[in-house]
């Protein structure tokens, strides 16, 4: 039986473990303090400075190592997200920054209910933009998770560059474990290429302005193409006729309405028949379900590489917008 002292002491062995600094002896960070030298004019002693001050994580290795698109079912996915609580929260969002969200959304195509969407699944709202410090996420996955050592260590860089640039202290900003910052959860390159400054103020805030924050995302949405007016996803049963068997769930359209429709795949959409599709099949509370992705779908999918995610999004912004339709419908009577 543990005992209370005994967890007491655990807990005091918890709390006064060491830091883990980072090692900027260590090869690969030495090669990384060298390069950003050399390419970009860094200055090494306060580069190597920065880099001591960051801490490795071991719940950022563990974290990383089990993501949720990758661990759950459609199901339990969407239980996460589409909840009645997340969608009253996201109603009260839309009303209270209509303003911000309708300039953005009549500006550049992308609706409000993708702007909403994407803010309530990643941050619920704003409520939840991370407790790591960026230099400690990116850090540990630069230089201590080999499988995306590249990738991180690419986004390390970038962070540097953001905060020389916007001049930040590299040891302040927040965010989630993967060192995703802000309310819209950018990672650095994202934010140095696609964050706006959308009140003029000289500033592109995605932790504080709402309207930088949606207009980040629209202008994040229209680099990938997005088409305004344009379907996102239809759900979608199969005829008898169907062969299948459905193509391992993708990130790219691998057919199109037309060719669908001729395969025995039933969906509604009014747009062309050359328009770009794929067929995803996922595993709901009520068994399999299947559903049409449309170009606008899989601009989604570039915001996290997640067909779940992609679904979450839209399901959500819907579901949302539906709210607060019903909502002023009633205040109407």
């Amino acid at each position: 039986m543990i005992t209370l002292r005994a967890l007491g002491i655990a807990l005091g062995l918890l709390l006064t473990a060491p830091v883990l600094a980072m090692d900027t002896s260590a090869g690969n960070v030495q090669a990384f303090i060298d390069r950003m030298v050399e390419e970009h004019g860094f200055e090494r002693d306060a580069l190597t400075a920065t880099l001591a001050a960051a801490e490795r994580k071991d719940k950022i290795l563990e974290a990383i190592s089990r993501p949720a698109e990758k661990t759950l079912t459609w199901g339990e996915y969407r239980d996460i997200f589409i909840t009645p609580k997340r969608i009253d929260a996201g109603a009260e969002f839309w009303r209270e920054h209509e303003p911000e969200l309708t300039e953005v959304a009549e500006s550049t195509g992308v609706p409000m209910e993708i702007l909403v969407g994407i803010i309530g699944v990643e941050t619920y709202f704003g409520r939840i933009t991370g407790n790591y410090r960026v230099l400690d996420a990116l850090s540990t996955l630069a230089f201590h998770y080999p499988k995306r050592s590249s990738f991180f260590t690419g986004e390390l860089e970038e962070f540097l560059l953001l905060v020389r640039t916007e001049e930040l202290d590299a040891t302040v900003p927040t965010g989630s474990y993967a060192g995703a910052m802000g309310r819209p959860q950018f990672m650095p390159s994202s934010y140095r290429a696609y964050a706006v400054d959308a009140t003029g103020d000289g500033k592109r805030d995605i932790w504080n302005n709402w309207s930088d924050v949606a207009g980040s995302i629209a202008n994040y949405f229209l680099a990938h193409k997005w088409q305004p007016g344009e379907d996102v996803a239809a759900q979608a049963s199969l005829a008898d006729r169907f062969q299948g068997p459905v193509a391992a769930a993708g990130l790219k359209p691998n057919a199109t309405v037309e060719s669908l429709s001729e395969d025995g795949v039933v969906f509604a959409t009014d747009l062309p028949l050359d328009s770009a599709t794929r067929l995803i099949e996922l595993e709901g509370h009520g068994g399999t379900e299947h559903w049409v992705g449309f170009r606008n779908f899989f601009v989604i999918t570039r915001y996290n590489r997640s067909v779940m995610y992609a679904l979450a999004v839209h399901q959500l912004g819907q579901a949302i917008a539906g709210k607060v339709n019903t909502d002023a419908q009633t205040a109407a009577r």
